[in-house]
């Protein structure tokens, strides 16, 4: 007998040692209804994109825009609990070796097309194939498509946690027409199968969303959650342009240029509390403050040389000068409020040891050369951390320099395979941390493991601790797993998580049922005459 799942039923126990247990709460007396439908929604984004291939991207800026535009099979709801989006349901087979998805029908593409299982499988094939984060499928052997409405997943191996995978909304496997299929890297063609369709973009300026008239919302819920549930688009358009200074976001909410913004600075948040027009909105636990070395160049490939920088590190002052006071410190790759958290390791966090540092800098047998830390002005407190790390090397005797380009061009350069342009590349972990261990790991393991080992081959004993952490029967020891992984992690100086911060997101007081989220989601959404 197969195990069966819907988009409002609960998960069987397989995934209660994984997942909590999904209900579809108590419903509504109808679906949602727009109450106003109409207008144009002006969103203030602070950091640049140049992409909206959500299947070879992890960036934020690329997912604030395409995830209005792009569906999966599964995603998250409000509380990152695995659900249904385009499945309608799906089965697990009693040896846990297949799992049988049921299309939603009626499902078109923003060019007309109907979505079939073809266009799943399809899907599935790019992402295998450039997928950023493609280790998702390592425990897959194939798939099959026995009918238009019907799409298999057979894996080579049992994996408790794969459907907590396959929902993972870092980068997701979004469900595109076959025809795009050999798209390259970050130039997939956007078209969806979302609320919102595409119909200008400039990198580097704006992006323009209109209702897609021809969206079926999900009609096993009576609301949007997450990024799944009952959606409706209520305006007809929302344009996310590229704000990058933060005074300017300010000056746009308070004048109406701007309905939303992703972030105001934390010396504005007093003033727009007593601005009437204006609705703060504010999101702990934003995202993980993190620098990453480059391990495939020296110095920065050596050990010592990296735990001497790991040494030198005050959190605090890194913290303090990202956010203007507004962080916590954290241990780790997950936030203390979640049930994975661990701080294993914390022997090397926060050590600030100006002469242990030192010490460690003459065991490497560093020479003096220039040690470039990548970074953006587009994300303020990624530049603004950037710049005490390198106080913070310089003070120990490490020729530190600030390599500063914009976002994106900063993410395709930590991304290349033994890259010698720089050292240390600065982000932010948010989404990834909020969806778990498991998709924060992610970012650790092969293929592409961010800190970039010499021919992406990366610690033998991390993947070991990652591979548990997939395929262990019991949440107790995939837990285990990740506190080995973590401790691994920062004993060899793969990462350097410094705090998380608090973000402050806000909109204008006319604009109803924004809601807050890890991504800006404009479903649902309307605005009061």
């Amino acid at each position: 007998m197969k195990r069966a799942f819907t988009t409002g039923c609960a998960l069987p126990a397989l995934f209660a040692a994984t997942l909590p247990l999904l209900t579809a709460g108590p419903a509504a007396a109808a679906p949602f209804a727009c109450p106003n439908r109409g207008g144009n929604l002006v969103f203030g984004q602070e950091a640049n994109v140049n992409s909206l291939d959500q299947m070879t991207s992890s960036t934020i800026s690329t997912r604030n825009i395409a995830m209005n535009i792009y569906e999966s099979l599964v995603t998250r709801d409000e509380n990152n609990k695995p659900i249904a989006e385009l499945a309608e349901s799906f089965e697990e087979s009693p040896d846990r070796l297949a799992y049988t998805f049921r299309l939603r029908q009626g499902i078109t593409f923003h060019n007309g097309k109907p979505m079939t299982s073809a266009d799943v499988a399809a899907s599935f094939d790019r992402y295998k194939r450039i997928g950023l984060q493609r280790s998702t499928l390592d425990n897959v052997a194939g798939w099959e498509t026995p009918d238009a409405g019907t799409f298999v997943i057979r894996m080579a191996r049992a994996q408790p946690t794969f459907i907590e995978a396959l929902s993972s909304f870092s980068v997701p496997i979004v469900i595109i027409p076959a025809e795009h299929k050999d798209d390259a890297p970050q130039q997939l063609r956007p078209v969806g199968t979302g609320p919102f369709r595409l119909v200008e973009f400039t990198p580097g300026s704006h992006a323009r969303l209109a209702r897609y008239d021809g969206y079926k919302p999900n009609t096993a819920y009576e609301e949007a959650t997450g990024f799944g549930g009952y959606k409706q688009a209520c305006l007809d358009t929302v344009t996310f342009r590229i704000v990058t200074e933060a005074s300017a976001r300010v000056a746009g909410l308070e004048t109406g240029e701007l309905q939303g913004v992703e972030d105001i600075p934390t010396q504005s948040v007093e003033a727009m509390r007593k601005n009437p027009n204006v609705t703060v909105l504010p999101l702990k636990n934003w995202w993980i403050q993190i620098a990453l070395p480059n391990v495939a160049h020296p110095p920065t490939d050596n050990l010592k040389f990296r735990q001497a920088v790991q040494a030198a590190l005050g959190m605090e002052d890194i913290m303090d000068a990202a956010t203007d006071n507004n962080y916590t410190l954290n241990v780790g790759f997950q936030f203390p409020n979640q049930p994975s958290y661990t701080d294993a390791g914390k022997e090397t966090y926060n050590i600030n040891d100006p002469d242990r540092a030192k010490r460690l800098l003459r065991e490497s047998g560093y020479k003096g050369e220039p040690i470039v830390i990548l970074t953006n002005r587009d994300y303020a407190p990624m530049y603004n951390a950037a710049l005490v790390m390198q106080q913070q090397m310089q003070a120990v005797g490490i020729k530190a320099e600030l390599k500063v380009v914009d976002w994106p061009t900063s993410v395709q350069m930590s991304q290349k395979v033994n890259s010698t342009e720089w050292h240390f590349f600065h982000s932010g972990w948010g989404t990834q941390p909020a969806l778990g261990a498991l998709a924060t790991m992610q970012f650790l393991a092969a293929p592409g493991a961010n800190y970039r080992p010499r021919d992406d081959k990366p610690d033998p004993d991390v993947e070991a601790a990652w591979s548990d952490m997939n395929t262990k029967p019991t949440e107790a020891e995939r837990n285990a797993a990740f506190a080995r992984m973590q401790k691994l992690v920062l004993e060899r100086a793969y990462a350097y998580p410094f705090g998380s911060l608090t973000k402050v997101q806000a909109v204008r007081a006319n604009v109803q049922n924004f809601r807050p989220f890890r991504i800006p989601r404009f479903s649902n959404v309307w605005i009061k005459p």
